[in-house]
């Protein structure tokens, strides 16, 4: 019994993973899809301070996560509505056109970040 219930629990924590209050690593941004569907059903709007993390799944309550720039210091917080960025990309989280106009990071497209 007691095995069992530890073996819940671990599987718990490996499919909770974005619960972690702070993760480092890229960020890249994405538009000129307005008008798309998201994960959340809503239609993409660049302009928003929306973003996607590879843990959103259809039906999850809306969140917001604060994104912060290492280099620059600069933050933004935003709404997480979609799921991605793909794995294969090595990037943490994909963050609307607006949310990169506000980090600053338009021109150089990915960057180090850190998202809490």
């Amino acid at each position: 019994m007691l095995r069992t219930a530890l073996l819940a629990a671990m599987l718990l924590c490996v499919f909770c993973k974005d619960v972690a209050a702070e993760t480092i690593g890229f960020a890249t941004w994405y538009g000129n899809e307005s008008g798309t569907r998201t994960t959340s059903g809503e239609r993409f709007d660049e302009r928003a301070a929306t973003c996607a993390l590879p843990t959103y799944r259809r039906g999850q309550p809306s969140r917001t996560v604060r994104v912060t720039v290492l280099s620059t210091g600069r933050s933004a917080t935003c709404r997480v509505n979609d799921r991605g960025p793909a794995a294969w990309t090595g990037n943490i989280i994909d963050v609307s056109k607006g949310v990169a106009q506000q980090l600053g990071i338009v021109v150089a497209g990915r960057v180090k970040v850190r998202v809490e």
